[in-house]
Protein backbone atom coordinates (compact mmCIF):
# COMPACT_ATOMS: atom_id res chain seq x y z
CA UNK A 1 0.00 0.00 0.00
CA UNK A 2 1.29 3.68 -1.03
CA UNK A 3 2.18 5.68 2.33
CA UNK A 4 -0.48 8.20 1.23
CA UNK A 5 -2.91 5.92 1.31
CA UNK A 6 -2.14 4.82 5.17
CA UNK A 7 -4.26 7.64 6.83
CA UNK A 8 -7.16 6.35 4.45
CA UNK A 9 -6.67 2.48 5.76
CA UNK A 10 -6.81 3.37 9.29
CA UNK A 11 -9.57 5.40 8.51
CA UNK A 12 -11.50 2.66 7.16
CA UNK A 13 -10.24 0.21 9.74
CA UNK A 14 -11.75 2.88 12.69
CA UNK A 15 -14.87 3.38 10.74
CA UNK A 16 -15.57 -0.64 10.15
CA UNK A 17 -15.03 -1.21 13.75
CA UNK A 18 -17.34 1.23 14.59
CA UNK A 19 -20.09 0.52 12.04
CA UNK A 20 -19.90 -3.28 13.22
CA UNK A 21 -19.58 -2.89 17.31
CA UNK A 22 -21.69 -0.07 17.69
CA UNK A 23 -24.76 -1.92 16.29
CA UNK A 24 -23.84 -5.74 16.73
CA UNK A 25 -23.62 -4.61 20.87
CA UNK A 26 -27.29 -3.81 20.74
CA UNK A 27 -28.62 -6.09 18.32
CA UNK A 28 -26.63 -9.51 20.49
CA UNK A 29 -28.19 -8.08 23.89
CA UNK A 30 -31.51 -7.39 22.57
CA UNK A 31 -31.10 -11.29 21.52
CA UNK A 32 -29.65 -12.31 24.72
CA UNK A 33 -32.26 -10.81 26.75
CA UNK A 34 -34.77 -11.87 24.63
CA UNK A 35 -33.44 -15.29 24.54
CA UNK A 36 -33.23 -15.42 28.63
CA UNK A 37 -36.94 -14.18 29.07
CA UNK A 38 -37.96 -16.55 26.82
CA UNK A 39 -36.30 -19.30 27.99
CA UNK A 40 -37.67 -18.55 31.43
CA UNK A 41 -40.91 -17.99 30.33
CA UNK A 42 -41.03 -21.25 28.26
CA UNK A 43 -39.33 -23.46 31.05
CA UNK A 44 -42.25 -22.15 33.54
CA UNK A 45 -45.25 -22.81 30.91
CA UNK A 46 -43.36 -26.45 30.54
CA UNK A 47 -43.28 -27.17 34.52
CA UNK A 48 -46.76 -25.98 35.04
CA UNK A 49 -47.92 -28.06 32.13
CA UNK A 50 -46.41 -31.16 33.25
CA UNK A 51 -47.40 -30.16 37.27
CA UNK A 52 -50.74 -29.69 35.85
CA UNK A 53 -50.84 -32.80 34.21
CA UNK A 54 -49.34 -34.69 37.39
CA UNK A 55 -52.06 -33.53 39.48
CA UNK A 56 -55.11 -34.41 37.02
CA UNK A 57 -53.20 -37.75 36.60
CA UNK A 58 -53.23 -37.90 40.64
CA UNK A 59 -56.87 -37.03 41.10
CA UNK A 60 -57.83 -39.85 37.84
CA UNK A 61 -56.46 -42.67 39.83
CA UNK A 62 -57.46 -41.60 43.36
CA UNK A 63 -61.28 -41.57 42.03
CA UNK A 64 -60.42 -44.68 40.72
CA UNK A 65 -59.55 -46.62 43.78
CA UNK A 66 -61.98 -44.42 45.41
CA UNK A 67 -65.13 -45.48 43.55
CA UNK A 68 -63.47 -49.65 43.69
CA UNK A 69 -63.63 -48.88 47.30
CA UNK A 70 -66.97 -47.87 47.53
CA UNK A 71 -67.96 -49.94 45.45
CA UNK A 72 -67.55 -52.60 47.89
CA UNK A 73 -67.80 -51.48 50.71
CA UNK A 74 -71.64 -51.07 49.67
CA UNK A 75 -71.77 -54.89 49.00
CA UNK A 76 -70.36 -54.61 52.59
CA UNK A 77 -72.68 -52.72 54.22
CA UNK A 78 -75.60 -54.83 52.26
CA UNK A 79 -74.94 -57.96 52.91
CA UNK A 80 -74.04 -60.30 55.25
CA UNK A 81 -71.41 -62.83 55.91
CA UNK A 82 -73.95 -65.96 55.19
CA UNK A 83 -75.73 -64.76 52.34
CA UNK A 84 -72.44 -63.70 50.23
CA UNK A 85 -71.46 -67.27 51.30
CA UNK A 86 -74.06 -68.47 48.97
CA UNK A 87 -72.73 -68.63 45.57
CA UNK A 88 -75.50 -67.66 43.98
CA UNK A 89 -75.75 -64.06 45.77
CA UNK A 90 -71.87 -63.42 45.14
CA UNK A 91 -72.17 -64.67 41.57
CA UNK A 92 -74.93 -62.21 40.96
CA UNK A 93 -73.34 -59.13 43.49
CA UNK A 94 -70.09 -59.91 41.17
CA UNK A 95 -72.30 -59.47 38.32
CA UNK A 96 -73.66 -55.79 39.51
CA UNK A 97 -70.11 -54.65 40.40
CA UNK A 98 -68.83 -55.69 37.01
CA UNK A 99 -71.24 -53.37 35.53
CA UNK A 100 -70.60 -50.63 37.73
CA UNK A 101 -67.21 -50.96 36.53
CA UNK A 102 -65.51 -53.79 34.20
CA UNK A 103 -62.47 -53.15 36.45
CA UNK A 104 -63.26 -56.05 39.01
CA UNK A 105 -61.65 -59.99 38.26
CA UNK A 106 -63.57 -61.49 41.27
CA UNK A 107 -64.81 -61.42 44.05
CA UNK A 108 -64.28 -63.31 47.44
CA UNK A 109 -64.89 -63.68 50.94
CA UNK A 110 -62.67 -64.46 54.02
CA UNK A 111 -63.69 -65.95 57.50
CA UNK A 112 -61.59 -64.26 60.74
CA UNK A 113 -58.88 -67.27 60.39
CA UNK A 114 -58.25 -66.42 56.87
CA UNK A 115 -60.19 -69.11 55.14
CA UNK A 116 -62.04 -68.41 51.27
CA UNK A 117 -65.35 -69.13 52.48
CA UNK A 118 -66.68 -68.07 49.26
CA UNK A 119 -65.07 -67.53 45.73
CA UNK A 120 -66.62 -66.70 42.16
CA UNK A 121 -64.08 -65.80 39.63
CA UNK A 122 -61.77 -67.31 36.98
CA UNK A 123 -59.63 -68.77 39.62
CA UNK A 124 -59.54 -72.01 41.83
CA UNK A 125 -59.10 -70.01 45.15
CA UNK A 126 -61.57 -71.50 47.81
CA UNK A 127 -60.68 -72.44 50.56
CA UNK A 128 -57.36 -70.78 50.06
CA UNK A 129 -55.98 -70.04 53.53
CA UNK A 130 -54.96 -66.09 53.46
CA UNK A 131 -54.02 -66.23 57.11
CA UNK A 132 -50.40 -65.27 56.60
CA UNK A 133 -50.70 -63.13 53.93
CA UNK A 134 -50.08 -59.44 54.52
CA UNK A 135 -52.41 -57.39 52.85
CA UNK A 136 -55.00 -60.23 55.27
CA UNK A 137 -53.36 -59.08 58.36
CA UNK A 138 -53.47 -55.38 56.86
CA UNK A 139 -57.36 -55.53 56.64
CA UNK A 140 -58.26 -57.35 59.84
CA UNK A 141 -55.83 -54.41 61.27
CA UNK A 142 -57.05 -51.41 59.40
CA UNK A 143 -60.52 -52.20 58.04
CA UNK A 144 -59.94 -51.03 54.80
CA UNK A 145 -56.31 -52.09 52.44
CA UNK A 146 -55.50 -51.94 48.86
CA UNK A 147 -52.19 -54.12 48.53
CA UNK A 148 -49.31 -53.87 46.45
CA UNK A 149 -49.03 -55.71 43.05
CA UNK A 150 -48.16 -59.56 44.34
CA UNK A 151 -48.35 -63.22 42.40
CA UNK A 152 -50.37 -64.52 45.65
CA UNK A 153 -51.92 -68.29 44.61
CA UNK A 154 -52.39 -67.61 41.28
CA UNK A 155 -48.65 -66.65 40.17
CA UNK A 156 -49.78 -63.59 38.20
CA UNK A 157 -48.74 -59.87 39.02
CA UNK A 158 -52.39 -58.20 40.48
CA UNK A 159 -53.64 -56.21 43.33
CA UNK A 160 -56.22 -56.53 45.50
CA UNK A 161 -59.06 -54.14 47.36
CA UNK A 162 -60.13 -55.64 50.74
CA UNK A 163 -62.87 -54.42 53.48
CA UNK A 164 -63.42 -55.90 56.79
CA UNK A 165 -66.84 -55.92 58.60
CA UNK A 166 -67.76 -56.59 62.36
CA UNK A 167 -70.19 -58.84 62.27
CA UNK A 168 -71.10 -59.76 66.06
CA UNK A 169 -67.98 -60.99 67.80
CA UNK A 170 -66.08 -61.76 65.01
CA UNK A 171 -64.69 -60.20 62.17
CA UNK A 172 -65.24 -61.10 58.00
CA UNK A 173 -63.57 -59.65 54.45
CA UNK A 174 -64.56 -59.29 51.24
CA UNK A 175 -61.70 -58.53 48.78
CA UNK A 176 -61.92 -58.09 44.83
CA UNK A 177 -59.31 -58.56 42.27
CA UNK A 178 -58.91 -55.12 40.20
CA UNK A 179 -57.98 -55.95 36.74
CA UNK A 180 -54.33 -55.19 35.95
CA UNK A 181 -54.35 -54.54 32.44
CA UNK A 182 -56.96 -52.74 32.62
CA UNK A 183 -55.48 -50.45 35.72
CA UNK A 184 -51.85 -50.58 33.64
CA UNK A 185 -53.70 -49.00 30.71
CA UNK A 186 -55.32 -46.19 32.75
CA UNK A 187 -52.38 -45.40 34.62
CA UNK A 188 -49.98 -45.16 31.94
CA UNK A 189 -52.72 -43.10 30.05
CA UNK A 190 -50.28 -40.02 29.64
CA UNK A 191 -48.98 -38.58 26.31
CA UNK A 192 -46.62 -35.51 26.25
CA UNK A 193 -44.23 -35.02 23.39
CA UNK A 194 -43.05 -37.93 21.83
CA UNK A 195 -41.56 -39.69 25.27
CA UNK A 196 -43.59 -38.58 28.07
CA UNK A 197 -44.52 -41.67 30.75
CA UNK A 198 -46.37 -42.52 33.67
CA UNK A 199 -46.26 -44.91 35.80
CA UNK A 200 -46.43 -46.27 39.58
CA UNK A 201 -43.86 -47.28 42.27
CA UNK A 202 -44.79 -48.92 45.63
CA UNK A 203 -43.01 -47.47 48.65
CA UNK A 204 -39.69 -49.97 47.97
CA UNK A 205 -39.60 -48.67 44.72
CA UNK A 206 -41.22 -51.57 42.57
CA UNK A 207 -43.17 -51.17 39.38
CA UNK A 208 -47.18 -51.00 40.23
CA UNK A 209 -47.98 -50.28 36.30
CA UNK A 210 -45.21 -50.97 33.25
CA UNK A 211 -43.05 -48.33 32.12
CA UNK A 212 -43.10 -47.98 28.61
CA UNK A 213 -39.53 -47.31 28.31
CA UNK A 214 -39.02 -50.47 29.99
CA UNK A 215 -39.58 -51.82 33.54
CA UNK A 216 -42.04 -54.31 34.23
CA UNK A 217 -44.55 -55.37 37.06
CA UNK A 218 -43.22 -55.87 40.20
CA UNK A 219 -39.16 -55.06 39.18
CA UNK A 220 -37.82 -52.33 40.85
CA UNK A 221 -37.24 -49.09 39.19
CA UNK A 222 -33.11 -48.02 38.81
CA UNK A 223 -33.70 -44.84 39.67
CA UNK A 224 -35.85 -45.06 42.46
CA UNK A 225 -32.98 -44.23 44.92
CA UNK A 226 -32.76 -40.41 44.03
CA UNK A 227 -36.46 -39.69 44.05
CA UNK A 228 -37.84 -37.52 46.50
CA UNK A 229 -39.25 -39.12 49.83
CA UNK A 230 -41.61 -35.93 50.74
CA UNK A 231 -45.62 -37.25 51.04
CA UNK A 232 -47.13 -33.68 50.19
CA UNK A 233 -47.11 -31.82 46.75
CA UNK A 234 -45.76 -32.47 43.56
CA UNK A 235 -42.10 -32.27 42.49
CA UNK A 236 -40.16 -31.07 39.73
CA UNK A 237 -36.84 -32.11 39.06
CA UNK A 238 -34.29 -33.23 36.30
CA UNK A 239 -31.96 -35.80 36.59
CA UNK A 240 -30.20 -38.10 34.06
CA UNK A 241 -31.88 -41.71 34.06
CA UNK A 242 -30.74 -45.27 34.20
CA UNK A 243 -30.21 -45.22 30.50
CA UNK A 244 -27.86 -41.94 30.04
CA UNK A 245 -30.83 -39.64 28.75
CA UNK A 246 -31.83 -36.40 30.47
CA UNK A 247 -35.63 -36.32 31.37
CA UNK A 248 -37.96 -33.67 33.11
CA UNK A 249 -39.75 -35.76 36.32
CA UNK A 250 -42.87 -34.61 38.14
CA UNK A 251 -43.61 -37.08 41.19
CA UNK A 252 -46.31 -36.91 43.59
CA UNK A 253 -48.02 -39.19 46.08
CA UNK A 254 -51.39 -40.84 45.87
CA UNK A 255 -53.53 -39.85 48.67
CA UNK A 256 -55.18 -42.94 49.72
CA UNK A 257 -52.53 -45.35 48.93
CA UNK A 258 -48.93 -44.86 49.32
CA UNK A 259 -47.75 -45.09 45.67
CA UNK A 260 -45.75 -42.77 43.81
CA UNK A 261 -46.94 -41.44 41.02
CA UNK A 262 -44.17 -41.02 38.51
CA UNK A 263 -44.85 -38.59 35.20
CA UNK A 264 -41.62 -38.14 32.65
CA UNK A 265 -40.46 -36.81 29.60
CA UNK A 266 -37.27 -36.70 28.00
CA UNK A 267 -35.76 -33.33 28.90
CA UNK A 268 -35.11 -32.51 24.92
CA UNK A 269 -38.59 -33.43 23.96
CA UNK A 270 -39.77 -31.37 26.93
CA UNK A 271 -38.17 -28.47 25.71
CA UNK A 272 -37.77 -28.36 21.81
CA UNK A 273 -39.61 -25.59 20.99
CA UNK A 274 -36.50 -24.13 23.18
CA UNK A 275 -34.26 -25.58 20.90
CA UNK A 276 -36.35 -24.43 18.32
CA UNK A 277 -35.93 -20.80 19.78
CA UNK A 278 -32.25 -21.19 20.30
CA UNK A 279 -31.50 -22.27 16.63
CA UNK A 280 -33.52 -19.41 15.31
CA UNK A 281 -31.53 -17.19 17.32
CA UNK A 282 -28.21 -18.15 16.15
CA UNK A 283 -29.69 -18.18 12.45
CA UNK A 284 -30.84 -14.98 13.27
CA UNK A 285 -27.48 -13.88 14.45
CA UNK A 286 -25.74 -14.90 11.91
CA UNK A 287 -28.04 -13.47 9.47
CA UNK A 288 -28.20 -9.92 11.07
CA UNK A 289 -24.35 -10.30 11.53
CA UNK A 290 -23.34 -11.02 8.03
CA UNK A 291 -25.97 -7.91 7.17
CA UNK A 292 -24.56 -5.93 9.36
CA UNK A 293 -20.83 -6.68 8.57
CA UNK A 294 -22.13 -6.49 5.07
CA UNK A 295 -23.78 -3.08 5.00
CA UNK A 296 -20.51 -1.83 7.37
CA UNK A 297 -18.18 -2.63 4.54
CA UNK A 298 -20.40 -1.37 1.77
CA UNK A 299 -21.16 1.90 3.75
CA UNK A 300 -17.03 2.10 4.65
CA UNK A 301 -16.01 2.12 1.06
CA UNK A 302 -18.80 4.82 0.23
CA UNK A 303 -17.76 7.38 3.04
CA UNK A 304 -13.93 6.95 2.45
CA UNK A 305 -14.16 7.03 -1.53
CA UNK A 306 -16.38 9.90 -0.53
CA UNK A 307 -13.54 11.57 1.78
CA UNK A 308 -10.94 10.64 -0.93
CA UNK A 309 -12.92 12.20 -3.48
CA UNK A 310 -13.34 15.24 -1.54
CA UNK A 311 -9.46 15.35 -0.53
CA UNK A 312 -8.90 15.22 -4.13
CA UNK A 313 -11.19 17.90 -5.45
CA UNK A 314 -9.61 20.22 -2.71
CA UNK A 315 -6.39 19.20 -3.48
CA UNK A 316 -7.27 20.04 -7.20
CA UNK A 317 -9.19 23.51 -5.72
CA UNK A 318 -5.37 24.38 -3.83
CA UNK A 319 -3.85 23.71 -7.40
CA UNK A 320 -7.11 25.61 -9.27
CA UNK A 321 -6.13 28.85 -6.77
CA UNK A 322 -2.29 28.51 -7.55
CA UNK A 323 -3.45 28.49 -11.10
CA UNK A 324 -6.20 31.33 -10.62
CA UNK A 325 -3.41 33.54 -8.59
CA UNK A 326 -0.87 32.75 -11.46
CA UNK A 327 -2.95 33.87 -14.02
CA UNK A 328 -3.69 36.65 -12.33
CA UNK A 329 -0.21 37.58 -12.31
CA UNK A 330 0.30 36.75 -16.09
CA UNK A 331 -3.13 39.03 -16.67
CA UNK A 332 -1.35 41.83 -14.36
CA UNK A 333 1.18 41.60 -16.30
CA UNK A 334 -0.54 41.61 -19.74
CA UNK A 335 -2.01 44.71 -18.38
CA UNK A 336 1.31 46.18 -17.74
CA UNK A 337 2.45 44.65 -20.84
CA UNK A 338 -0.44 46.38 -22.86
CA UNK A 339 0.03 49.69 -21.35
CA UNK A 340 3.57 50.13 -22.16
CA UNK A 341 2.84 49.20 -25.84
CA UNK A 342 -0.02 51.20 -25.91
CA UNK A 343 2.11 54.25 -24.78
CA UNK A 344 4.43 53.81 -27.79
CA UNK A 345 1.65 52.97 -30.21
CA UNK A 346 0.15 57.13 -28.92
CA UNK A 347 3.42 58.39 -29.97
CA UNK A 348 3.34 56.52 -33.24
CA UNK A 349 -0.11 57.82 -33.81
CA UNK A 350 0.32 61.30 -33.60
CA UNK A 351 4.40 60.66 -35.95
CA UNK A 352 2.22 58.76 -38.09
CA UNK A 353 -0.15 61.43 -38.53
CA UNK A 354 1.85 64.60 -38.96
CA UNK A 355 3.79 62.63 -41.53
CA UNK A 356 0.62 62.54 -43.08
CA UNK A 357 0.03 66.47 -42.26
CA UNK A 358 3.25 67.29 -43.58
CA UNK A 359 3.37 65.18 -47.14
CA UNK A 360 -0.33 66.66 -47.66
CA UNK A 361 1.56 70.19 -47.21
CA UNK A 362 4.39 69.41 -49.63
CA UNK A 363 1.93 67.97 -52.13
CA UNK A 364 -0.35 71.14 -51.53
CA UNK A 365 2.85 73.39 -52.37
CA UNK A 366 4.76 71.21 -55.23
CA UNK A 367 6.88 70.10 -53.45
CA UNK A 368 6.00 66.31 -53.96
CA UNK A 369 4.99 64.98 -57.29
CA UNK A 370 2.63 62.17 -57.58
CA UNK A 371 4.55 59.11 -58.74
CA UNK A 372 4.44 55.43 -58.19
CA UNK A 373 6.60 55.62 -55.23
CA UNK A 374 4.55 58.35 -53.75
CA UNK A 375 2.02 55.96 -54.15
CA UNK A 376 3.46 52.73 -52.28
CA UNK A 377 4.60 55.31 -49.33
CA UNK A 378 1.05 56.99 -49.02
CA UNK A 379 0.07 53.21 -48.99
CA UNK A 380 2.76 52.12 -46.31
CA UNK A 381 1.05 55.22 -44.38
CA UNK A 382 -2.07 53.94 -44.42
CA UNK A 383 -1.39 49.94 -43.47
CA UNK A 384 1.12 51.84 -40.17
CA UNK A 385 -2.11 53.29 -39.46
CA UNK A 386 -4.27 50.11 -39.72
CA UNK A 387 -2.01 48.61 -37.64
CA UNK A 388 -1.67 51.07 -34.75
CA UNK A 389 -5.47 51.04 -34.98
CA UNK A 390 -5.70 47.20 -34.54
CA UNK A 391 -2.54 46.90 -32.16
CA UNK A 392 -4.62 49.60 -29.95
CA UNK A 393 -8.12 47.69 -29.92
CA UNK A 394 -6.11 44.48 -28.83
CA UNK A 395 -4.46 46.11 -26.06
CA UNK A 396 -7.42 48.12 -24.77
CA UNK A 397 -9.07 44.54 -24.88
CA UNK A 398 -6.71 43.03 -22.76
CA UNK A 399 -6.74 46.24 -20.46
CA UNK A 400 -10.52 46.11 -20.60
CA UNK A 401 -9.89 41.66 -19.68
CA UNK A 402 -7.28 42.29 -16.93
CA UNK A 403 -8.14 45.42 -14.97
CA UNK A 404 -8.53 44.46 -11.86
CA UNK A 405 -11.45 46.56 -9.91
CA UNK A 406 -15.09 46.09 -8.41
CA UNK A 407 -18.29 44.26 -10.09
CA UNK A 408 -19.09 47.37 -12.40
CA UNK A 409 -22.67 46.91 -12.71
CA UNK A 410 -23.60 48.71 -15.46
CA UNK A 411 -26.53 49.27 -18.00
CA UNK A 412 -25.07 48.30 -21.67
CA UNK A 413 -26.18 47.07 -25.08
CA UNK A 414 -25.84 43.22 -25.63
CA UNK A 415 -25.87 44.02 -29.29
CA UNK A 416 -22.67 46.12 -29.35
CA UNK A 417 -21.07 43.77 -26.81
CA UNK A 418 -21.45 40.58 -28.44
CA UNK A 419 -19.08 41.54 -31.54
CA UNK A 420 -16.37 42.86 -29.59
CA UNK A 421 -16.11 39.81 -27.95
CA UNK A 422 -15.89 37.88 -31.14
CA UNK A 423 -13.39 40.15 -32.40
CA UNK A 424 -11.46 39.59 -29.34
CA UNK A 425 -11.52 35.25 -30.64
CA UNK A 426 -11.50 35.76 -34.77
CA UNK A 427 -7.92 35.93 -35.00
CA UNK A 428 -7.89 32.06 -33.54
CA UNK A 429 -11.20 31.32 -35.47
CA UNK A 430 -9.29 32.74 -38.40
CA UNK A 431 -6.06 30.81 -38.09
CA UNK A 432 -7.98 27.00 -37.42
CA UNK A 433 -10.20 27.69 -40.32
CA UNK A 434 -13.13 28.13 -38.35
CA UNK A 435 -16.20 30.33 -40.04
CA UNK A 436 -17.75 32.90 -37.18
CA UNK A 437 -21.48 33.71 -37.95
CA UNK A 438 -22.91 36.34 -36.29
CA UNK A 439 -26.81 36.91 -35.76
CA UNK A 440 -27.22 39.94 -34.13
CA UNK A 441 -30.62 41.20 -33.47
CA UNK A 442 -31.57 44.96 -34.98
CA UNK A 443 -31.72 47.59 -32.57
CA UNK A 444 -30.79 47.97 -29.27
CA UNK A 445 -30.77 45.22 -26.20
CA UNK A 446 -30.01 46.41 -22.63
CA UNK A 447 -29.61 44.17 -19.95
CA UNK A 448 -28.12 45.03 -16.35
CA UNK A 449 -25.06 43.76 -15.38
CA UNK A 450 -21.41 43.72 -15.21
CA UNK A 451 -19.88 43.46 -19.00
CA UNK A 452 -16.62 42.20 -17.49
CA UNK A 453 -18.04 38.94 -16.11
CA UNK A 454 -20.32 38.53 -19.36
CA UNK A 455 -17.31 39.05 -21.67
CA UNK A 456 -16.06 36.03 -19.39
CA UNK A 457 -18.74 33.85 -19.77
CA UNK A 458 -18.70 34.49 -23.70
CA UNK A 459 -14.83 34.31 -23.83
CA UNK A 460 -15.25 30.90 -21.96
CA UNK A 461 -17.83 29.65 -24.51
CA UNK A 462 -16.08 30.76 -27.92
CA UNK A 463 -12.76 28.69 -26.53
CA UNK A 464 -14.46 25.75 -25.50
CA UNK A 465 -16.62 25.44 -29.09
CA UNK A 466 -13.17 26.23 -30.64
CA UNK A 467 -11.71 23.54 -29.17
CA UNK A 468 -14.53 20.85 -29.65
CA UNK A 469 -14.86 21.52 -33.23
CA UNK A 470 -10.80 21.50 -33.19
CA UNK A 471 -11.03 18.00 -32.40
CA UNK A 472 -13.63 16.90 -34.77
CA UNK A 473 -13.02 19.10 -37.88
CA UNK A 474 -9.10 19.92 -37.87
CA UNK A 475 -9.18 22.77 -39.56
CA UNK A 476 -11.25 23.12 -42.14
CA UNK A 477 -15.32 22.98 -42.12
CA UNK A 478 -15.61 24.26 -38.58
CA UNK A 479 -18.33 26.70 -38.00
CA UNK A 480 -19.26 29.04 -34.82
CA UNK A 481 -22.53 30.64 -34.90
CA UNK A 482 -23.33 33.59 -32.03
CA UNK A 483 -26.86 34.65 -32.04
CA UNK A 484 -29.13 37.23 -30.22
CA UNK A 485 -32.27 37.97 -30.10
CA UNK A 486 -35.46 38.83 -27.90
CA UNK A 487 -37.50 35.45 -26.72
CA UNK A 488 -41.22 35.09 -25.92
CA UNK A 489 -41.06 36.06 -22.51
CA UNK A 490 -39.55 39.02 -23.07
CA UNK A 491 -35.74 37.88 -21.98
CA UNK A 492 -32.79 38.21 -24.22
CA UNK A 493 -31.25 35.02 -25.37
CA UNK A 494 -27.58 34.29 -26.71
CA UNK A 495 -27.03 30.94 -28.42
CA UNK A 496 -23.26 29.46 -28.86
CA UNK A 497 -23.23 26.79 -31.59
CA UNK A 498 -21.11 24.97 -32.81
CA UNK A 499 -20.67 21.89 -34.99
CA UNK A 500 -17.97 19.91 -33.07
CA UNK A 501 -17.63 16.35 -31.81
CA UNK A 502 -20.39 17.12 -29.54
CA UNK A 503 -21.36 15.69 -25.31
CA UNK A 504 -22.19 12.21 -24.45
CA UNK A 505 -25.73 11.77 -22.67
CA UNK A 506 -23.76 10.22 -19.21
CA UNK A 507 -21.54 13.53 -19.39
CA UNK A 508 -24.51 16.15 -20.44
CA UNK A 509 -25.93 16.23 -16.67
CA UNK A 510 -22.31 16.83 -15.20
CA UNK A 511 -21.13 19.60 -17.53
CA UNK A 512 -22.03 22.45 -14.86
CA UNK A 513 -20.33 20.95 -12.16
CA UNK A 514 -17.23 21.35 -10.41
CA UNK A 515 -14.12 19.89 -11.66
CA UNK A 516 -15.33 17.98 -14.15
CA UNK A 517 -13.69 18.22 -17.42
CA UNK A 518 -13.88 16.05 -20.73
CA UNK A 519 -10.70 17.85 -21.80
CA UNK A 520 -7.14 15.62 -21.80
CA UNK A 521 -5.31 16.34 -18.65
CA UNK A 522 -3.50 19.84 -18.58
CA UNK A 523 -5.97 20.93 -21.17
CA UNK A 524 -8.47 22.21 -18.55
CA UNK A 525 -9.42 22.41 -15.14
CA UNK A 526 -13.20 21.66 -14.84
CA UNK A 527 -13.89 24.86 -13.44
CA UNK A 528 -15.27 27.17 -16.59
CA UNK A 529 -18.72 26.27 -16.87
CA UNK A 530 -19.30 26.00 -13.40
CA UNK A 531 -18.09 29.08 -12.54
CA UNK A 532 -19.78 30.59 -15.89
CA UNK A 533 -22.93 29.17 -14.79
CA UNK A 534 -22.46 30.96 -11.46
CA UNK A 535 -22.21 34.24 -13.74
CA UNK A 536 -25.32 33.67 -15.32
CA UNK A 537 -27.47 33.29 -12.29
CA UNK A 538 -25.96 35.94 -10.39
CA UNK A 539 -27.20 38.13 -13.68
CA UNK A 540 -30.60 36.42 -12.90
CA UNK A 541 -30.49 34.40 -16.28
CA UNK A 542 -30.26 30.86 -16.81
CA UNK A 543 -27.88 29.14 -18.83
CA UNK A 544 -28.51 25.38 -20.55
CA UNK A 545 -27.13 23.14 -23.13
CA UNK A 546 -28.18 20.72 -25.54
CA UNK A 547 -25.77 18.06 -27.26
CA UNK A 548 -25.73 15.05 -29.83
CA UNK A 549 -22.17 13.14 -29.94
CA UNK A 550 -20.67 14.04 -33.72
CA UNK A 551 -23.48 16.58 -34.47
CA UNK A 552 -22.12 19.70 -31.86
CA UNK A 553 -23.42 21.89 -28.65
CA UNK A 554 -25.55 24.53 -28.08
CA UNK A 555 -25.67 26.87 -24.89
CA UNK A 556 -28.13 28.85 -24.14
CA UNK A 557 -27.97 31.82 -21.81
CA UNK A 558 -31.17 34.13 -21.13
CA UNK A 559 -31.09 37.33 -19.36
CA UNK A 560 -33.77 39.80 -18.13
CA UNK A 561 -34.13 42.30 -20.55
CA UNK A 562 -34.44 45.93 -19.31
CA UNK A 563 -36.16 49.11 -21.42
CA UNK A 564 -33.77 50.87 -23.89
Amino acid sequence: MKAKDHPYAAMKRLLLASMILLPVIPFISALWIGHYYFTLSLENSTIASITRIVEDHRHMIDSFLEERRNDLEFVLNTHTLESLGQAETLKRTLALLQQSSGAFVDLGVLDESGMHVAYQGPYELKWKSYRDEPWFKAVMEKGVYISDVFLGYRQVPHFVIALANQEGPSKWVIRATIDTQMFNEMAGRVRIGKTGEAFLLSADGTFQTERRSGGSLMQTDPDFSWYPVEDQGVKIFIETGSGGDQYLYATTRLTNKNWLLVVRQEKADAFKALSTAANMIILISLLGGAIIVGVAFYLTDRIVARIQQTDREKNQLNEQLIRAHRLSELGEMAAGFAHEINNPLQVMKSEQALIETIMADLKASGQLQESEDLKDVEDSIRQISLQIDRCSKITHAILRFGRKSEDAVQDFDIQKFIPEIIEMVAKKASVEGIAIHQYIQNGPLYIHGDPSQLQQVLLNLFNNAMDAIIQRHGTIGGELTVISETGDNGRVRLLVKDNGCGISADNLDKVFSPFFTTKPVGKGTGLGLSVCYGIVQNLGGTMTVESKPGEGTTFLIELPAIPA
